[in-house]
């Protein structure tokens, strides 16, 4: 092994070890919930990872889809391209299948997520502080989604390399990170708008234009808007892939409403489990997202976590999937990891047993119990 090489697994390896040990205890929890015999595959390639396989597979459809009545459905042009493309990669160079090639993809992508975190956590807080912040992104309620073949890993990924190359002021490789960002989700507009929060401080302060940052940020933003745009154009309607995500998913933007009546009703008068607790989770998220920012963290990250809350939270998909598609988002996990880095070993072990217990125990319940939650 090259001195290079052993200095850079050197660096990663605490967080791989983090990694692995958060990887075994979801595992252990979807060996102990579930009832079937195949429970690792049917966990792992369940509801969305057969439309993300039909892409890398199939392509995309060259036309809106209709149900038997004549009804407009959902189709695979929901999906955002970057994590079928890889899925396709992987399975031509390996001859695994489809399935087991988005397996390959999501976990090489979520080992990798939890390294930038990491090195994204050593630069802005400390090592005790990174690696806490790991602990907790990858136990937290419903990260099991990390380990399963969707994209969310694979964006985690994208926006923590993004916000590191932007706190390194490295312009041109953030762009392109947050140019991929974009094409693996639509959230990816939450990168590319930290990454020009990033680049406009140091010009106003030097009172001079870097060319590097402007160009940087111009390739970030384009990511989200190029697949919108190549969709409706393939579909002769510019808001094709609005209509698809309201025909299919019931997805559309309504500021927060839809959210607030499920908070509200379900408070109020829920009686079923798992609302109320995803509805008390929403709100802590809220709360810690808040106290993150009056804690004045670096800017970029405060942009990228509360525009990927806002985008979560202002549109009326289903209640029981925002907790997962808030599992990319880290910012309102920092301030329990500063505090657990504070408290020492002795004193935030405990707390952070129980925290991992019960985000893998959820996250695995909701995966084999609650057919819904992902």
């Amino acid at each position: 092994m090259s001195r290079t090489a052993g200095r850079l697994l050197s660096e990663a390896g605490p967080a791989l070890a983090v990694w692995a040990g958060a990887a075994l205890l979801q595992l252990l929890m979807l060996w102990w919930l579930s009832t079937r015999p195949d429970w690792l595959h049917a966990a792992l390639t369940s509801w969305d990872n057969e439309w993300y396989v039909s892409i890398a597979e199939q392509g995309y459809p060259h036309s809106f889809s209709y149900d038997a009545n004549g009804q407009l459905t959902g189709n695979t042009l929901a999906f955002f391209p970057l994590y079928p493309l890889l899925i396709k990669v992987v399975a031509a160079v390996t001859g695994l299948s489809g399935q087991s090639a988005s397996l390959a993809v999501a976990w090489l992508a979520s080992a990798g997520a939890a390294v930038a975190v990491y090195r994204l956590g050593l630069r802005l807080y400390g090592e005790r502080v990174a690696l806490c912040l790991v602990l907790l992104v990858f136990t937290q309620p419903m990260a099991i989604i990390l380990w399963i073949g969707y994209s969310e890993s694979l964006f985690l990924l994208l926006a923590a390399c993004c916000l590191l190359a932007a706190h390194r002021r490295a312009w041109l490789t953030a762009g392109v990170l947050a140019l991929l960002a974009g094409l693996a989700r639509s959230t990816g507009a939450a990168v590319a708008l930290a990454l020009a929060v990033a680049a406009l401080p140091p010009m106003w302060r030097q009172r001079r234009i870097d060319w590097r940052a402007v160009s940087g940020v111009a390739v970030g933003l384009l990511g989200v808007p190029l697949y919108l745009a190549w969709v409706g154009l393939r579909l002769g309607r510019l808001d094709a892939w609005m209509v698809i995500q309201q025909a299919g998913w019931h997805t559309a933007w309504d500021w927060g409403y839809a959210t607030w009546q499920f908070l509200a009703d379900t408070l109020q008068r829920g009686h079923d489990w798992v609302p109320v607790v995803t509805a008390v989770l929403l709100v802590a998220l809220a709360a810690a997202s808040v106290t993150a920012v009056l804690r004045r963290p670096w800017p970029p990250l405060a942009v990228y976590g509360l525009l990927v809350f806002a985008l979560t939270v202002g549109q009326t998909n289903y209640y029981h999937s925002k907790l997962r598609l808030l599992v990319p988002a880290m910012l309102a996990l920092v301030p329990l990891a500063r505090a657990f880095a504070k408290a020492g070993v002795r004193s935030a072990a405990p707390a952070a047993a129980v925290f991992a217990l019960f985000g893998t125990w959820f996250g695995a319940y909701m995966l084999t119990n609650w057919i819904y939650a992902i």
